[in-house]
């Protein structure tokens, strides 16, 4: 299948809500906001939240249509206001049909990091990865992220621990260049 993988526009904010409460009734734990809490928002709050994410200059959600243009998948990625000097990415999606090895996650996470190194001036990305989503884990560290020693309390069960992963080539410079990789 072919997939376009774009930047979404400012009036697909009920695209936006729909994936959004896909994701979290399909893993909840990869995310942190409860179905019921993101259910419970305006139209307001997701037309506000759709134009931010389309618009900022600092912050993106990235989108995968399939040859619909229906979205199969997302990543988001902006600057980590309680953490200076952080970015991070945050609602990676892919819904299940379209998982696997054609690579649509690692496609999407790899726009989501190209967009906050051209554009959020930090010099770390992370994210946050549930202690019981093995997938998740495994799925980053291929891709590039590795842990850090830090691990927060998960944000809808601060009972539960949320590991922080750290990408390892943000903003590096190729080998035996000063050019930043792209």
């Amino acid at each position: 299948m072919t997939y376009v993988i774009r930047r979404m526009t400012p009036g697909e904010w009920r695209e936006l809500r729909a994936i959004r409460l896909e994701a979290v009734r399909d893993t909840p734990t990869a995310f942190s906001s409860s179905y019921a809490d993101l259910a419970g928002h305006t139209d307001v709050f997701w037309q506000e939240r759709a134009a931010a994410e389309a618009t900022s200059d600092h912050g993106a959600t990235f989108v995968a249509c399939d040859e619909s243009n229906d979205w199969v998948g997302s990543a988001s990625a902006e600057p980590l206001a309680e953490v200076p000097d952080h970015a991070h990415i945050h609602a990676v999606y892919v819904r299940a049909g379209h998982r696997g090895p054609a690579g649509l996650g690692a496609r999407l996470v790899e726009v989501a990091i190209r967009f906050a190194e051209q554009h959020i001036d930090v010099s770390r990305l992370t994210l946050g990865v549930h202690e019981g989503n093995a997938r998740a884990l495994a799925f980053y560290r291929r891709i590039g992220f590795r842990m850090t020693d830090k691990v927060i309390p998960y944000r809808p069960n601060p009972v539960e621990r949320c590991h922080i992963m750290e990408y390892g080539d943000f903003k590096q410079p190729l080998s035996g260049s000063k050019e930043r990789r792209r």
